[in-house]
């Protein structure tokens, strides 16, 4: 079965697949598109969020992240959505947990990450109060904003997976001792191997929101 995968930043994205692929048992064709794909990091810079920006962080395929504002990408998004839907997709996947406006439109379902973790996670909480990990100090408010009506707390700690190892370390001792029973790894930068180590440090349930996009999709390729 064809997918199509839609990431804000560049694709392919090589690291998102690794962690997926298998999920799939070889029963699809992967075609991806990105919102930043043919532009240099020069051009990306000029993209910079200014107060009251939605701020979104992705992964370029030189394997660097970049921070900017969503509305710079929003065009070439439909554009990607529209060459997927050219490629003969029967659904897309967007690679991204953020929050996206109506304009985007497609022809084929779309499922978007964030979607998914505001029916399951709270089903996974018996607190009610969750922790998030986001990429930037400048995605906190927004992110704890995007919980709001989903659960009664949630923590937002800025936390990048495209930065050191011994910063994701530091964030999930420091979410050891935070108030809420599950972790949300809420970029689709985060990978099973970041996922087990905030589980085994924290001893909370933590959700990584790639395998969850993948599992679900499988549902309807798993013939």
């Amino acid at each position: 079965m064809k997918i199509g995968a839609i990431t804000i930043g560049q694709a392919p994205r090589v690291d998102v697949t690794a962690d997926i692929m298998d999920i799939f048992g070889g029963n699809i064709e992967l075609f991806q598109r990105g919102g930043l794909d043919g532009l240099t990091r020069e051009e990306i810079e000029t993209f910079k969020p200014e107060e009251g920006d939605y701020v979104l962080v992705s992964r370029l395929t030189d394997g660097s992240s970049v921070t900017f504002a969503e509305r710079y990408i929003l065009g070439n998004l439909q554009k990607g959505i529209d060459a997927l839907e050219a490629e003969g997709v029967r659904l897309i996947m967007v690679f991204c947990t953020g929050e996206f406006p109506e304009s985007l439109t497609s022809n084929v379902p779309m499922v978007f990450p964030n979607d998914l973790l505001h029916k399951i996670v709270p089903m996974l909480t018996k607190t009610r109060h969750i922790i998030a990990m986001t990429p930037s100090l400048l995605q906190v408010e927004q992110n704890n904003a995007k919980w709001e009506g989903f659960v009664e707390k949630c923590t937002s700690v800025a936390a990048s997976p495209y930065g050191p190892w011994e910063d994701l370390e530091r964030a999930a001792e420091a979410a050891k001792d935070l108030d809420g029973d599950v972790i949300v790894l809420d970029c689709i930068g985060f990978t099973k191997k970041m996922k087990a180590m905030f589980a085994e440090k924290t001893g909370k349930l933590v959700i990584l929101p790639r395998t969850l996009l993948a599992r679900v999709i499988s549902e309807v390729t798993d013939i």
